[in-house]
């Protein structure tokens, strides 16, 4: 076999990182301010900035570092996964897909919502935040700042916990470096929680601005469990499609949002009351525009449902189009033809006298999802795909066995050795080996002969993958064999 030299452009690569890299940060700095507006934070902060500003050396510098701590310490709760990356490069993407794991966080999920509910209190043990407040007092100076800034993070637990949890589980759907992405989320999330203790020891006066502690709080915490009950559908829904289920189908998936939505907007209303809010209550500005923004989503599912139409705001979130209660033509996006095998694939390719687009996806890629529904769904792109190339896809996440005569170890160039025992783990070690690349979408334009007709795409616009469909047309060489030039590692 031979090897292949490095196929993607660093720049591209590079800026498809980047991007991610904002979203994820942008992502936990947003997650942080609304743990800011929960009960479990909110009246912390002018009771902390005071403490700081009314002492009588240092307290301005003291709380400055009392934020930067806050940060540190979200940012700490990242590293053990930079470990796992590093003990294996394919173990985070492994487990994002993995079928109990994504059960793991339903349930957990469903947790965190019914802890928001106010069903239950969701709290770290006492004696931990009273253990790390006694330390803050006898260690003094910034060794003392810290452990307060760690007391924080704990007695604060039971709103961050569940948002945090939501972060988590979003990193695992983003594109790229889970461990790298976690670790900005965490930064962002930090930041965010941080920067009010920063501004206020700034500016003391502007405390007075701030609104009084009181029962929006709880509106704030409702809000987000019926958030993460929705996200939690999304990992149950992982776990069916990649384990074939049949369940979660997309009208489903869509139905179950929709009801969690209506729901939303009938508590924000006053229609609905929650454990410990059972009084009515007089109806806030607030609530009457929030509950109208849930009604409005809800609108939009209700569109997608009932008139079968995409809902390309959500995309890479229901699952695909053919994964459905109707009888579909093909098991393919938007009804194309594919072969999900990239022997087979490349028979048609060299019957046909066409190129193949490789398509490595995945059943719980988001971004694949996104580039299927919002670009692949553009008239020129998809008349390319269907009239003039094979469209193989290879789901690198199927957890389907190989037959046993078929399984084999991938060996690394660093000496590792990984079992390969399913479908997706095959075409994982297909792409790792080849093309020395294991994100998911990327896409490769191939002769039947194994010719690579143009560098290789990820998750990119329509104009760009517009082109380079095209690219791939004109270099096309005439005359086509059979023979590979390169094969799964042995």
């Amino acid at each position: 076999m031979k090897n292949k030299e490095r196929l993607t452009e660093e720049g591209e690569a590079a800026q498809v990182e980047k991007q991610g890299v904002f979203w994820i940060f942008g992502m936990g700095f947003v997650g942080g301010l609304l743990a800011l507006l929960t009960p479990c934070v909110f009246p912390i902060i002018p009771l902390t900035v005071s403490f700081f500003t009314k002492q009588e050396k240092g307290g301005v510098f003291k709380a400055l570092m009392y934020g930067a701590f806050i940060v540190v310490i979200y940012f700490l709760l990242s590293l053990p996964f930079h470990f796992l990356e590093s003990v294996n490069a394919q173990i985070l993407n492994t487990i994002s897909t993995n079928i109990y794991l994504n059960l793991f966080f339903f349930v957990i999920f469903v947790f965190f919502a019914f802890s928001f509910f106010g069903f239950y209190e969701l709290t770290l043990p006492s004696s931990w935040a009273n253990k790390l407040d006694a330390a803050s007092h006898n260690a003094g100076g910034l060794v003392g700042v810290f452990f307060m800034a760690l007391t924080l993070a704990i007695v604060s637990f039971s709103c961050t916990g569940p948002i945090l949890g939501g972060l988590l589980g979003s990193t695992t759907l983003a594109e790229g470096n889970v461990a790298a992405n976690l670790s900005w989320g965490m930064s962002g999330f930090g930041l965010a929680l941080a920067l009010p203790f920063t501004l206020f020891a700034l500016f003391p006066s502007a405390l007075q601005t701030l609104p009084k502690s009181g029962g929006w709080m709880l509106t704030v915490k409702a809000v987000l469990g019926f958030l993460e009950l929705a996200l939690a559908f999304k990992f149950l829904s992982n776990a069916d499609l990649v384990g074939h289920w049949g369940i979660l189908k997309r009208e489903i998936f869509i139905g179950i949002w929709l009801v969690i939505f209506l729901a939303a907007t009938a508590y924000l209303w006053g229609f609905l009351a929650l454990p410990g809010q059972s009084k009515p209550r007089p109806l806030s500005k607030g609530r009457v525009i929030t509950g109208l923004v849930s009604l409005v989503f809800s609108a939009y599912l209700g569109y997608g449902l009932f008139a079968d139409q995409p809902l390309k705001l959500l995309s890479g979130f229901p699952p695909p189009d053919f994964y459905s209660l109707k009888e579909k033509e093909t098991d393919c996006p938007l009804g194309l033809e594919c072969y999900k095998d990239f022997e087979e694939g490349l028979t048609v390719a060299a019957q046909t006298n066409k190129p193949m687009l490789l398509d490595f996806t995945g059943w719980a890629c988001v971004n694949c999802r996104k580039m299927e529904e919002n670009v692949w769904s553009d008239p020129e792109v998809y008349r390319l795909l269907k009239e003039e190339y094979v469209l193989v896809s290879l789901y690198v996440d199927d957890r389907q066995a190989l037959p046993e005569e078929e399984q084999f170890t991938m060996s690394y160039s660093n000496g590792q050795q990984v079992p390969v025992r399913t479908i997706g783990q095959k075409w994982g070690a297909f792409q790792t080996y080849n093309f020395q690349n294991a994100s998911q979408p990327f896409y490769v334009l191939l002769t039947s002969d194994l010719e690579v007709l143009s560098s290789p795409r990820q998750y990119t616009d329509k104009d760009d993958y517009l082109q380079w469909l095209k690219q791939g047309l004109e270099v096309n060489p005439a005359g086509f064999n059979s023979a590979p030039a390169f094969e799964l590692p042995e």
